[in-house]
């Protein structure tokens, strides 16, 4: 999390991690982040011009899909009351979309899409500095893309997102792990550093390049962007760069491929450009964009 002024200075930061929780306990959790990031900084000094919430949801202007909603306003509604700043909600891999197109590995290009693939797996996609999120902001939910795909397999929900996510490749490497090699690796990142003189590492590796690919081909296929920017804790592996370029070029026309640059810091830095756009705007008599604000009387009011 971070406090910043209008021009970016840094004012605060809280890093912390976050149990594997429900939805609704997350966002409970919300309202002690804030004001513990807050509380390191004298609010009396400024005024507080936005607050944005990035989160692993589809975020649409109602959250109608939004798993735990009525907790989810709840908690806005306190935080409007004890703060009275506007509060935005985004995709928190659009975000990171974001800070890689204005900051990081985009920003020479027009139009990227930036492909999540860690825990879970997401997309989110920038043209012309400005974040596409679809009709009702599922666009870039890549996984909810029907998988398996063949004469034999059915489709499940969100196949994608559990065969990709770290989660899936970790059993999938426990169960053909030789036990000549000891204890199969506990974490993506071993696995990746045991791909250096394990075959069998090696080969599992290899083989999430491949499918990372096959689901960057089909998103080239719909949208025909200019780059791909592979994030999230096992996507900006760069171990994986050259597999995926490999499948990619064999199966649609040219893009480019390339690993972010912002790391784990990229969602939370996309979220500080939401909120200072949006702030600016409002300064400046504009309408702010939002994927979701909470509309109080703070939210319309210069």
């Amino acid at each position: 999390m971070s406090l910043r002024a209008l021009d970016g200075a840094s004012h605060a930061t809280l890093e912390r991690a976050l149990p594997d929780t429900s939805a609704e306990n997350r966002f409970l959790m919300i309202e002690q982040l804030v004001a513990d990031l807050l509380g390191q900084f004298d609010a009396l000094a400024a005024p507080l011009r936005a607050v944005v919430v990035a989160l692993p949801n589809i975020i649409s202007q109602s959250l109608d899909r939004m798993l735990g909603r009525d907790v989810l306003l709840a908690v806005l509604a306190r935080l409007d009351s004890v703060y009275g700043a506007p509060l935005l909600l985004e995709n928190n891999v659009n975000c990171a979309a974001l800070a890689e197109y204005h900051e990081g590995a985009a920003k020479d290009y027009s139009f990227a899409m930036y492909m999540q693939i860690g825990v879970k797996t997401g997309m989110g996609i920038v043209l012309d500095g400005k974040l596409f999120r679809g009709f009702r902001g599922g666009a870039g939910e890549i996984g909810h893309l029907p998988f398996p795909w063949s004469e034999t397999a059915q489709p499940t929900w969100q196949h994608v997102e559990t065969y990709m996510g770290s989660a899936a490749l970790l059993e999938r490497a426990a169960a053909i792990w030789p036990p000549s090699e000891g204890k199969p690796p506990e974490s993506a990142s071993e696995l990746f550093a045991r791909a250096d003189h394990s075959p069998v590492a090696l080969k599992i590796v290899e083989q999430h390049a491949q499918d990372i690919g096959n689901l960057a081909a089909a998103c080239v296929s719909v949208l025909d962007p200019e780059l791909i920017i592979l994030g999230g804790g096992v996507g900006q592996n760069p171990r994986l760069l050259s597999g995926v370029r490999s499948v990619v070029e064999k199966l649609c026309w040219p893009v480019h491929v390339v690993n972010g640059q912002l790391a784990n810091q990229a969602t939370v830095r996309g979220a500080v450009r939401l909120a200072i756009d949006f702030a600016m705007a409002r300064l400046l008599g504009e309408e702010g964009k939002s994927a979701f604000l909470y509309q109080t009387s703070s939210s319309t009011d210069p």
